[in-house]
């Protein structure tokens, strides 16, 4: 058992829960710093329960709260909130992360981890990605999709967290170029993403269905267009085939877009294909694809009757930690 060893992680929503859960069947001390309260209250009652396929389930114990100072002088966290919920969380985690300590971003979308920078310092931030998938069936209650991997920046502590996170059962990667790692996951994400929300099925149902499949690669290659104009380097050779890759590994996962859209949440959607838009703007690459899934996507959630969910959002990304 590694009881000694704690890990941070920021958020408790499907991803938090499922790192939550691996991190602590490796025999690590789990800490999650949250603010959704019902979550907070049931895993501080129950655990966190990992329910298979089959249904079968594990239940985890961990320390959760939303108060900073629970945490003090944390080494090592990860953030797993939306993008939309950054910059929140970064102030948050700037009361509790160590001077010498480590945050590893595995979210979604671009901008993360310059806002962490910016608020955290360069030394204590590391960029990474992820394809490993997660369902949150309720509040402290999450089941796997998938077996992604995760891929993990340059910086002096990358072994100490890769160390951890095999030995949590993930596969683990590391590369030098930490702004096409970001890009690498944005360009599938701009696709896989808002298709399954929008079509309301599974990443594997992309390859099930011709047109949308198509749709799909399209997609992918008007993204790792922009990217390439400006002169980011993919981490992989061609961005339709990474997607069929990820959209086959991770075949029976609710993509986190299309669970935001079921339960009248707000989504990523301004972070990933919105970016991508405005990147484009800048070098006058066109984004049409892009830019019609950022509106249908925005449009979707409203037109299901949850009209003041994105004044919802802003409002508690502005909120003061």
């Amino acid at each position: 058992m590694k009881s000694n060893e704690r890990i941070l992680i920021v958020g408790t929503g499907a991803m938090a829960c499922l790192f939550a859960a691996r991190l602590s069947n490796a025999g690590y001390f789990v800490q999650m710093l949250g603010t959704w309260d019902e979550a907070i209250v049931k895993i501080a009652k129950n655990g966190i329960r990992m329910v298979d396929l089959d249904g079968d389930s594990q239940t985890f114990r961990v320390q959760i709260s939303s108060d900073p100072e629970t945490f003090l002088d944390s080494h090592l966290a990860l953030v797993l909130v939306k993008s939309w919920q950054t910059r929140s969380a970064a102030a948050r985690l700037s009361e509790c992360l160590s001077g010498d300590g480590l945050a590893l971003t595995l979210q979604n979308g671009l901008g993360n981890f310059d806002t962490l920078v910016n608020i955290l310092g360069n030394q204590r931030v590391l960029a990474g990605t992820t394809t490993a998938g997660a369902t949150l069936i309720e509040a402290g209650v999450v089941r796997p999709a998938g077996n992604g991997g995760i891929s993990i920046g340059s910086h002096p502590g990358q072994a100490a967290l890769g160390v951890i996170l095999r030995q949590s059962g993930f596969r683990v990667e590391y590369v030098q170029n930490i702004e096409g790692l970001i890009w690498g996951k944005l360009v599938i994400s701009s696709a896989i993403n808002p298709l399954t929300a929008i079509l309301d099925i599974r990443n594997g149902g992309l390859l099930e269905l011709e047109p949308a499949h198509e749709l799909m690669n399209l997609v992918t290659c008007e993204s790792a267009g922009v990217a390439s104009q400006l002169g980011i380097k993919l981490p992989y050779p061609d961005p339709g085939a990474a997607a069929e890759k990820v959209a086959e590994d991770t075949a029976q996962n609710r993509s986190s877009m299309l669970q935001d859209i079921t339960r009248g949440a707000p989504t990523e959607i301004d972070a990933i294909c919105g970016q991508i838009v405005k990147s484009g703007k800048k070098i006058g690459s066109p984004t049409p694809l892009n830019y019609t899934l950022w509106k249908l996507v925005k449009s979707k959630i409203p037109a299901l009757g949850y009209p003041n969910y994105e004044n919802n959002a802003v409002k508690q990304a502005q909120a003061a930690p």
